[in-house]
């Protein structure tokens, strides 16, 4: 399915459906998840009193693996039992968002690989966690393009992503379900309502697939005409239809994500243009 930027606005259910009509190239049904993973992660950094807590269901099908976060109420850490040998159309049907999601993420990723579809590749270079965070963290407000003074929603707080928007001028809105505080003792506002209603731009992180509020969020931003930039490890390749169609902006960074490797992790940059 050929995207042409200017096209109204997609939701997470429509893109489903057309991946299902076989849109987008090779039908799903022709495309077996070999590997199934469920993978329980926390980070802390030393700086920092937060530890996150991460919760991943990855997908193997041909050269990628197709990811969504999901959290302990969602998903069974057993649910990758019932999916290695499916095909992708069958997973994509299931009714749990992750999955169908992951599995999304999986076909996208197959049949329209980010190598040959984003606006620029970048590597982020070998080093400590801390170190690649700030790297790839600056890279996601610079293509937010943040001005001094105004208004920026963080929906799914990243410290080092709050001090990059800073650094910036830009006044952080953060945003997340999890956490109480940022590192720096600012409250995390849980209801995105708020943040959406005072922002000048938005930045959320693909987590919002898994959770459901995605849609919400780009029907929100285009209401109010204000760019949207998606920082997507999960669901990235499920993303990028998006851009262009109420997405601004992605930096899409596919398995294996930063905090797994400490060598070089590539990464994907989409521009869509306007507000998104």
């Amino acid at each position: 399915m050929k995207q042409e930027r200017g096209d109204a606005r997609l939701s997470v259910a429509e893109l489903r459906q057309s991946i299902l009509r076989g849109e987008w190239g090779s039908p799903p049904e022709l495309l077996p998840i070999t590997g199934a993973s469920t993978i329980y992660q926390t980070t802390k950094f030393p700086s920092s009193t937060i530890r996150y807590h991460n919760r991943y269901l990855l997908l193997r099908s041909e050269a990628y693996f197709g990811a969504c976060s999901y959290t302990a109420d969602q998903l069974d850490a057993e649910v990758a039992g019932q999916l290695s040998g499916s095909s992708l159309a069958n997973v994509i049907r299931d009714d749990r968002l992750p999955i169908h999601i992951a599995a999304m993420d999986a076909y996208l990723g197959v049949v329209r690989p980010h190598a040959e579809n984003c606006s620029e590749v970048v590597d982020i270079p070998a080093g400590t966690p801390i170190q690649r965070a700030k790297l790839r963290d600056a890279l996601i407000a610079d293509m937010a393009d943040i001005r001094p003074k105004r208004n920026v929603a963080l929906i799914g707080v990243v410290n080092p992503l709050v001090e990059a928007i800073r650094e910036r001028g830009g006044n952080c809105l953060p945003c997340d379900l999890q956490l109480e505080t940022t590192e720096w003792g600012d409250a995390v506002e849980k209801d995105m309502e708020k943040v959406l209603e005072r922002a000048d731009s938005v930045i959320c992180t693909a987590m919002t697939l898994g959770n459901g509020t995605f849609d919400r969020i780009v029907q929100r931003a285009a209401e109010r005409r204000i760019p949207l930039t998606v920082y997507a490890q999960t669901g990235s390749a499920a993303v990028a239809p998006f851009v262009g169609r109420g997405v601004a902006a992605l930096l899409a960074e596919p398995f294996p994500f930063t905090q797994f490797s400490a060598g070089a992790t590539t990464l994907y940059c989409y521009k869509g243009g306007g507000d998104g």
